[in-house]
């Protein structure tokens, strides 16, 4: 078994309580019958496109939520930017692995707006692997708790071992201080949620040396204190 697959089947046995592990958990509401193997497939093709490319940039957030990785099973993407995630690493096969309408999120929005921009293929994850969700509440949000960002540490330490990035940046403060605590260097952006779009934008186009677009709005799309809450 290769270092991807062992990663992932790695993932996949992890079981723990208030918590939705996308890929080997089904939601009976929104998911397909096979939903979790989708989505282990999904990030398995994914981290093989990362290493095939040689990717070298890794974009970090905190936590999985309900409308974009517990679906899709993929950090900072929401089923209405997996054709974007699937073209950002070369063409990748992507699949969804629920049912009805593609759910967007608005943060996702303005993350996949800058990738477009950065023009280079990025790998994107979370601090914690998993949805967490408040209990008997499954469609919530909340941020993991110590005791449960103790427990999976080695998946960003395996992570990064697989992909050898020669940069990490992590998207707003939580995620910050976990890679801190886990004794990760990076580099940070704020959050675009609650206000942070401005300096999010300003903050990516500095480390990417973009200019900035003529046709960039003059005032923010503002965001809800839904999606200050709300991760990917």
């Amino acid at each position: 078994m290769n270092q991807v697959a062992k990663f992932v089947d790695e993932l996949a046995s992890m079981d723990m309580p208030n918590i939705f592990n996308p890929y080997v958990d089904v939601c009976e509401e929104h998911d397909l019958p096979d939903a979790d193997r989708l989505r282990r497939k999904n990030l398995t093709n994914v981290l093989n496109a990362a290493l095939d490319l040689n990717v070298r940039t890794i974009w970090i957030a905190r936590d999985l939520g309900y409308r974009g990785g517990r679906r899709t099973g993929l950090a900072l993407t929401d089923e209405a930017h997996l054709d974007h995630h699937a073209r950002l690493l070369g063409g990748v096969d992507i699949e969804r692995a629920t049912r009805g309408p593609a759910i967007a999120e608005r943060t996702a929005t303005v993350i996949w707006r800058m990738l477009a921009r950065v023009r280079e293929p990025v790998f994107l994850w979370n601090v914690f692997p998993f949805h967490p969700h408040e209990p008997q509440e499954p469609m919530t949000n909340r941020c993991h708790t110590r005791s449960e960002g103790r427990a999976t540490e080695w998946v960003l330490h395996t992570l990064i071992d697989i992909l050898e990035p020669e940069n990490v940046y992590t998207i707003g403060g939580d995620a910050r201080r976990g890679l801190d605590k886990m004794g990760i260097e990076t580099m940070s952006f704020r959050h675009p949620s609650y206000g942070g779009q401005t300096q999010f934008i300003s903050e990516v186009e500095a480390a990417y040396g973009l200019s900035q677009p003529a046709h960039e709005p003059a005032a923010p799309m503002q965001l809800s204190l839904y999606d200050h809450l709300h991760t990917l």
